[in-house]
């Protein structure tokens, strides 16, 4: 092969990315055929089909320019004669891309109850370019605006939830969750950071903050402590307006943080001192507010942006497997190479249909429709399905780049390593894996949840098409069950094993899932190769038939 065929097939490669990904995303319609009807899958179909044009056009050539480091945010804390300004500065590539995003509604539709499913489509499309700027901020947003419209009084919501859900970037108003604090981390309960009782309705909030993603917001959800209080159940919950009077509202940004992926995002560390701050719903209930709304919805949203991450993943590893040569074939001719491939579909495969699941639960919920069994179920499944979604992400991701090979790893011919980056840093966010894990075990130990999840998933399984294999699947989630609820009952043994046991039923409930969409490869590839301990694929006879058919889905 000449250079200029070489070169040639690197083009095509190129050019098989879809003008519209939502349109050729042929699991992802699947599901939005089977969960929503008439005109409201109509308006989504054609605003995620234009939205995803935009992702191709004008989002991911912005994102592309304004993620290298000589293009990132900066800190300008002081204008041309000395005010005061606690400003981030941007590349101007960074707005056009935010104007695309903000237009798309994705945050604009938190006005609204009920509408998770077009806001999960949209958020996926958008993680195609991974975290891009702007899907932190528009999570952030959708869940500053939920805790407002559903927890606040009145007239704070009048105040502050209008600017958030406007469609134009260049007037709306974009949220942020200030939780962390240095001493604490995770431990949200360890936080000092203090609000003030100013007795008129508003607090004043003093204290650090110690990761703050989207340095740059118009409004902070800020939690603090209320009076003479220790653990998380002294935190009250509260929104910072940035200014007042067109002045920084008491807070310092010391700096932006130097991170390993999420680049575009400004994220940095704030003091506040009397800061001016009014309380979302009542001040002893802040900690419920912060989880069940805020810190759910980001949990929630962040499953859905792996998800896209690793859509992105296999599309660009199967095109190039299909054209890329080497000793004289293609690669997709190597048996290592179609294992690798067909591995990355079934966990993209898998993660999509928990996702949505997740995504019915959190539909309900926001639409006030949830039953109590709904809303148990939805507790379980927003950890364990960020946990497990984000852990795949970063797996999928790095398998992409495998399979491009050196290429693989330069930031000019590939979107790869810019997903793997933020890949990795989304499995912190909103709770690291341990946590997660942590706040399942307490949950089953608290609450009648494992019953619902065993219901909920044998009842997929009996939409299952293929017979054999809802029967194994029921047979290993029988038997995995049977380990969660000796992790739940003792002590000793959930703290050693539950992890692992979390993970087996996470990537058990995907397998589960696909099985009941019909989805038979995927669904008996994330058994298998998953989810089966001592699984050999050298006694599976299947393995050949089942990767060619997920390499061509």
């Amino acid at each position: 092969m000449s250079y200029d065929e070489a070169r040639s097939a690197l083009d095509e490669w190129r050019a098989a990315y879809p003008e519209d990904p939502f349109s050729t995303d042929e699991r992802l319609r699947a599901i939005l055929n089977g969960a929503l009807k008439g005109k409201r899958k109509r308006a989504l179909e054609a605003s995620a089909s234009t939205f995803a044009r935009a992702m191709v056009t004008v989002v991911g050539p912005a994102a592309a320019r304004y993620e290298q480091r000589s293009h990132l945010p900066e800190l300008e804390r002081y204008d041309g004669v000395g005010h005061r300004r606690e400003a981030v500065s941007f590349d101007p590539a960074y707005h056009e891309a935010g104007a695309a995003v903000w237009a798309s509604e994705v945050v604009a539709l938190s006005r609204l109850p009920g509408r998770a499913y077009e806001q999960a489509t949209l958020l996926y499309l958008l993680s195609l370019e991974g975290e891009a700027g702007h899907a932190c901020p528009a999570t952030c947003t959708i869940g500053l605006a939920r805790a407002l419209r559903r927890r606040a009084d009145a007239s704070v919501r009048e105040r502050f939830l209008a600017p958030l859900v406007d469609p134009h970037y260049a007037q709306a108003q974009r949220g942020a969750q200030f939780l962390t604090e240095v001493q604490g981390g995770s431990d949200v309960g360890a936080n000092a950071c203090v609000a003030v009782d100013e007795g008129d309705g508003s607090y004043r909030i003093t204290g650090e903050k110690w990761f703050c993603s989207v340095a740059d917001a118009d409004q902070f959800f800020v939690t603090a402590r209320v009076g003479d209080t220790t653990g998380t159940a002294g935190l009250g919950s509260f929104v910072v307006p940035r200014l007042i009077d067109g002045r920084p509202n008491g807070f310092t940004l010391r700096r932006l943080k130097d991170k390993l992926g999420t680049r575009g995002l400004a994220s940095g560390e704030i003091d506040f001192a009397d800061a001016r701050a009014w309380p979302i719903g009542p001040v002893d209930e802040g900690f419920k507010t912060a989880v069940s709304v805020v810190l759910n919805t980001s949990r929630w949203m962040t499953a859905v942006g792996s998800t896209g991450i690793m859509r992105r993943a296999v599309l660009e590893a199967r095109a190039y497997a299909r054209v890329r040569r080497a000793f004289g074939v293609t690669i997709e001719n190597f048996a290592d190479v179609r294992r690798t491939v067909a591995d990355m579909t079934a966990q993209w495969a898998g993660a999509l249909h928990l996702v949505f699941a997740l995504t019915a639960m959190e539909d309900r919920i926001d639409d006030e429709t949830a039953s109590e069994n709904d809303r148990l179920y939805h507790r379980f499944l927003v950890n364990a399905t960020k946990f497990v979604a984000s852990r795949q992400a970063t797996s999928v991701a790095r398998a992409g780049i495998e399979v491009l090979g050196g290429n693989g790893t330069i930031e000019e011919f590939s979107v790869l390593p810019r997903l793997y980056r933020d890949a990795i840093v989304y499995e912190s966010w909103e709770g690291t894996h341990n946590v997660l894990v942590a706040q399942v075990l307490h949950d089953l130990r608290r609450l009648a949840i494992l019953d619902v999840v065993e219901a909920r998933l044998l009842t997929v399984l009996e939409g299952a098409s293929d017979a054999t294999l809802a029967g194994a699947l029921r047979e290993r989630l029988v038997a995995m069950l049977l380990t969660v609820r000796r992790c739940r009952d003792d002590e000793e043994f959930g703290a050693w094993h539950f992890r692992d046991a979390l993970e087996q039923l996470g990537i058990l409930a995907e397998a589960v899932y696909a099985a009941g969409a019909g989805e038979t490869p995927a669904a008996t590839h994330l058994l298998y190769e998953y989810a089966t301990p001592g699984y050999e694929a050298a006694s599976d006879a299947g393995l050949m038939a089942r990767v060619s058919a997920l390499v061509g889905s």
